[in-house]
């Protein structure tokens, strides 16, 4: 009886990190099969991106496949920036320390003042992107 009731907690964490495990597999392949559709494509846990013929598409990731799509073209756009939380930074001097702001690329349209702001996990594959998106704009 005493072993059984050692166990129990120990079951249902399995059980638990099955579940969520099951999840985050299902958002993965969502994506997987969605980015299939584009020359480059990103994934993390914020959002999902994909460039195909200078259209931007992005969304956020969910089990039930990516939600939220908004769509946007580099040639609307005036300039990208990457920022951290709600300071701009240099993609060629990140910052060191981890810090709980969000990454993000910031997209600046040339009308309507419009801003597109699409969340990283990482500062330094923001800066990637940034640096290759911008190569693309059309000036």
């Amino acid at each position: 009886m005493e072993r059984g009731l050692i166990w129990l907690p120990l079951l249902g964490l399995i059980i638990g990190l099955t579940w969520v495990g099951w999840k985050e597999y299902q958002k993965v392949e969502g994506y997987r099969i969605w980015s299939e559709q584009f020359e480059k494509a990103k994934y993390d846990i914020y959002a999902v991106m994909g460039l195909k013929d200078n259209q931007i598409t992005w969304g956020k990731p969910t089990p039930q496949g990516i939600s939220g799509l908004e769509i946007f073209s580099l040639q609307e756009v005036a300039d990208i920036k990457l920022s951290l939380g709600d300071r701009l930074i240099d993609i060629n001097n990140l910052p060191t320390k981890k810090t709980q702001d969000i990454p993000q690329l910031t997209f600046n349209f040339r009308k309507d003042n419009k801003v597109v702001k699409i969340p990283f996990t990482e500062a330094e594959l923001a800066a990637k992107w940034q640096k290759f998106l911008s190569s693309n704009i059309n000036h």
